[in-house]
């Protein structure tokens, strides 16, 4: 697609891999909406990249509705999800906090569902429309205290599978993007210890580069997935 003609909702856009997205895809010409759920940090974000924001928690169904509009409205149209919005939680099997694993499935299954079912309504009615799920090389092999994170991005993977199946014939294309791992504020958010930085591992602008690139293509094909592996990470 022509990145001028896109209008792009990039749900978690505050910070990582949807703050550089964003990013990317303005600097290419797109209009873009950022959403996140920390008020202070995402305007603090909008700020920054000179963008419209709207804050509003994707576990919400009636946040989600308001969101999309608001993004119609905003911008003059919508055409791009990047769907992004998502966070860990790990614990070894016979740790696993029900009431926390259940909170994880409402974002980013539940959150990432809702998101896709409300811009699928328009990008039907308009007969075109580009969906960006991000998962994780987690979508593709578990490891030891992943069950509810690997969980939910097994389950991404295969919403985009039934995703596609269903919407092709409305000229949507639907793509995955399964980063390995990228340093962000991931991983402190999800209990683990800060790391310095490392030049050899991958950054947010990495993952950003491939979502653009999956979007320039031009809209009689489509990459329906795709990952990004650090080279030599030390």
């Amino acid at each position: 697609m022509d990145l001028k003609k896109a209008k792009v909702l990039v749900t978690g856009g505050s910070s990582g891999i949807g703050y550089d997205t964003a990013a990317e895809l303005s600097k290419k010409g797109a209009r873009v909406v950022i959403n996140g759920r920390d008020e202070k940090r995402l305007n603090a974000a909008a700020k920054e990249l000179g963008l419209i924001s709207y804050r509003a928690d994707v576990s919400s169904e009636n946040d989600v509705k308001k969101l999309v509009g608001f993004t119609i409205d905003s911008i003059g149209g919508y055409n791009v999800l990047i769907n992004n919005a998502a966070y860990g939680y790990f614990s070894p099997l016979m740790a696993i906090d029900t009431a926390k694993f259940n909170e994880q499935l409402m974002v980013n299954i539940t959150g990432a569902m809702m998101c896709g079912r409300e811009s699928a309504k328009h990008f039907i009615s308009q007969n075109y429309g580009n969906i960006i799920n991000i998962a994780s090389s987690a979508a593709k092999g578990g490891f030891a205290n992943g069950t509810p994170y690997v969980a939910t991005k097994f389950a991404l993977r295969g919403m985009t599978e039934c995703w596609r199946a269903e919407l092709r014939k409305h000229n949507i294309r639907v793509m995955l993007v399964n980063p390995s791992e990228v340093q962000t504020n991931f991983g402190h958010n999800a209990g683990g210890r800060n790391r310095d930085f490392n030049p050899t591992k991958l950054e947010g602008k990495e993952i950003a580069h491939l979502i653009v690139s999956m979007l320039e293509m031009d809209d009689k094909g489509f990459i329906p997935e795709a990952g990004v592996w650090a080279t030599n990470p030390q």
